[in-house]
């Protein structure tokens, strides 16, 4: 098989790199890696390289991370000689004097069966909405967001559902960058026809804020098992006591169809029992 394509990789997030080591694999690394600028992170603030930068560095692939993507960057894409654009999860909009660069038609992985869950949240949204049917897509992209014809898709059976979002981005990333390898070739070759979503059944997710992750305790046990999948990690699940201090939640078990809180950190304090949590402490 021919892997000779010049391919430039848009990403950002560590799940990202999951769609890049799958390409590796399968024998397709890209020329040029796009990310975002690096940002500052912690409580020091600190410059901080974002996940898809520090792969590109450790297989020393060429890396750009542009303010914008304007006339100075896509002359970094011509002269790169760039054929295909790649994108998964890179954190922008990109404008059709971007989409057009390649010989090819850009592709974007998205971690649902589209077109239901557009937009920034389909991983946590299909977690919080007990989605049982759970998929990637490979699309061919166009000037919206989600929008373009469907190349290929792939639903997944998931045992033990529901799963953590972690669990779940792993699984639905890394099939798609196992899809993009398979399809290649025939991308490549035009071979394949893409198939128009049908836009009448899309739905659409939303940003995540620190504020998503209020846990309502008097809700039912099941939703609340889901938010806490769904939000490990950022922005976490959490609720204040009486005295209006905020409780992080940071291990639970869902039994009987419970959900019981674990270990908790108090605003303040190291974590601890939930059992031994003393709201008027």
């Amino acid at each position: 098989m021919n892997t000779n394509i010049k391919i430039a990789f848009f990403g950002t997030p560590e799940f990202s790199s999951f769609v890049l080591e799958e390409l590796l694999s399968g024998g397709y690394t890209p020329t040029l890696i796009v990310t975002t600028p690096d940002k500052p992170a912690g409580r020091g603030l600190a410059l901080t390289e974002s996940p898809v930068k520090r792969f590109a560095i450790a297989h020393n692939i060429s890396i750009v991370q542009p303010e914008k993507l304007d006339t100075d960057f896509i002359l970094k894409i011509k002269e790169a000689e760039i054929e295909l654009l790649v994108v998964a999860a890179y954190g922008k909009i990109l404008p059709l004097s971007v989409l057009s660069l390649g010989k090819y038609p850009p592709l974007n992985v998205h971690p649902s069966l589209l077109p239901k869950y557009r937009g920034t949240s389909p991983v946590e949204t299909q977690i919080l909405e007990d989605e049982k049917n759970i998929g990637v897509s490979v699309i061919q992209m166009d000037s919206e967001m989600d929008h373009g014809p469907i190349v290929v898709q792939k639903q997944i059976e998931i045992p033990n559902w529901p799963i953590s979002r972690d669990t779940l981005n792993n699984t639905l990333w890394r099939t798609g960058g196992q899809l993009l390898v398979e399809i290649l070739p025939r991308w490549r070759d035009g071979t394949i026809e893409p198939t128009v979503q049908d836009h009448t059944q899309a739905t659409f997710t939303k940003k995540m804020t620190k504020e998503n992750g209020l846990i309502n305790l008097s809700l039912p046990d099941r939703q609340n098992y889901l938010k806490f999948l769904a939000y490990e990690g950022w922005p976490g699940t959490f609720f204040f006591d009486t005295d209006g201090k905020r409780i992080k939640i940071t291990q639970v078990h869902f039994a009987d169809k419970k959900f019981i809180i674990d270990k908790v950190i108090p605003e303040g304090k190291k974590e601890m029992d939930y059992k031994n949590l003393n709201p008027k402490d």
